[in-house]
């Protein structure tokens, strides 16, 4: 049975808790992630399963919306972003009949993102994101780094094991079930051609009017060797022969599909010398290595490169936690005009502001904590704690809750 069949993942509970109070889930997040796995396991709760990469499914969706609705009083329907006119139709259903879990929906694509739809079904549709496997999730076991961290306790790291994949290559292999399933870099490059050439010829097409659709593989290329860099839309532009604008039209389009995720910058109204360039990052760092072209071999040979596909990895890492937390909790970067910066900020909705930087190095000095102290200073008595992960065995306190805190952490229960 394939990997992502047998594993459970954590999300689920996320999704039991919505249907219980909300007509209408949506599960969001990239193709081939593991959605349409995830939605079959409330598959057999007396909702019926319909999926619009049938066709013919597809058809009767878009010639009678409203009828495909009434079929079935609870039904799961997959790729819904591919009918979007559907929604409407749940969204008079639902006003009529409001009872929680009617509706179980995935989306490859952000739907909300589409014309006329953003308000459609507001107040009645709760959205679950789902993205590739977490190392966490891998292993079976939740990761407590964040709920230690907003407990304020210190944070600890598992030591690794002699059967466990080392930290290279998790990092190469990424999330995705079918990147997990292939050993060998080239057919994991393989796989991400096919991948992001079918995402071009079925997705794109659904969800926005691409002049210039053959350009999306190039442009994803380009931006995977800024992944972790500040967004430079006229460089990326440049690389294609296109306007700026075109550039951040089409790295949009991108982000609809969950592919790459911009990471504004934190600041506060009261720091005025913040740079406000928001930073790019891939969803997924097989996928990134991938686009890349790089194998572990060259990782270790290339430290600039691995340190980028680093940062990524712990920004995505991180990312998969924020849902599971009962603080809810938004990721930045912090970069101010004299070049100080903190790779990954989050920030809590009551305010409090914790810092992650990420070394590619097996040891941490007292000046690999400039970033955290200035994100310090400027969030007062508000800043929580700061780490700096790196690729060491322990953890070790620098004081004033500042930490070298190995990988290990990311996938440490």
């Amino acid at each position: 049975m394939p990997l992502h069949e047998t594993l459970p993942r954590f999300m689920a509970r996320v999704v039991e808790q919505a249907l219980a109070d909300t007509p209408v889930v949506l599960v969001n997040g990239p193709r081939q992630c593991g959605k349409t796995t995830l939605a079959r396991q409330f598959s057999t709760s007396g909702r019926a399963w319909l999926t619009l990469d049938d066709e013919t499914q597809m058809a009767s969706a878009l010639a009678d919306p409203v009828g495909f609705i009434a079929s079935h009083e609870a039904m799961i329907i997959d790729e819904v972003q591919r009918a979007p006119a559907l929604l409407r139709a749940i969204k008079h259903s639902v006003d009529e009949n409001r009872t929680p879990g009617r509706f179980l929906l995935t989306g490859s694509s952000d739907i909300l993102s589409l014309p006329g739809i953003s308000d459609s079904l507001a107040g009645r549709m709760e959205i679950v994101e789902l993205l590739p496997f977490s190392q966490a999730e891998l292993l079976g076991r939740p990761c407590g780094l964040l709920s230690r961290l907003l407990a304020g306790q210190a944070p600890q790291a598992q030591p690794a094991s002699a059967e466990e994949p080392v930290l290279e290559q998790r990092v190469m292999v990424g999330g995705y079930p079918e990147m997990l399933a292939r050993p060998m870099p080239a057919r994991r490059q393989a796989w991400a051609r096919d991948y992001l050439r079918a995402i071009v010829q079925r997705d794109v097409r659904d969800i926005a009017d691409i002049a210039k659709i053959d350009q999306l593989p190039l442009l994803l290329r380009a931006a995977a060797q800024q992944s972790a860099q500040l967004t430079n839309f006229s460089q990326l532009a440049g690389q294609l022969g296109m306007d700026a604008k075109t550039s951040s039209k089409y790295i949009g389009v991108l982000g609809q599909l969950f592919l790459v995720r911009k990471l504004e910058p934190w600041f506060r109204n009261h720091l005025n010398r913040l740079l406000k360039t928001p930073k790019l990052h891939l969803l997924d760092t097989g996928l990134l290595a991938s686009l890349r072209g790089v194998g572990s071999p060259e990782a270790a040979r290339d430290r600039k490169a691995w340190g980028a596909l680093l940062e990524t990895f712990a920004y995505t890492e991180l990312l998969k936690m924020l849902p599971l937390q009962d603080t809810p909790c938004r990721l930045f970067h912090y970069r101010d005009k004299d070049q100080v910066e903190v790779d990954i900020v989050l920030e809590t909705d009551d305010g409090r502001v914790a810092g992650f930087e990420i070394k590619a190095a097996a040891s941490v000095n007292i000046g690999d904590f400039a970033g955290l102290r200035k994100l310090a200073q400027g969030a007062g008595s508000d800043f929580i704690g700061g780490m700096v992960l790196y690729d060491g065995p322990r953890v070790a306190s620098f004081g004033n809750n500042l930490y070298a805190v190995p990988f290990q952490a990311l996938w440490t229960p």
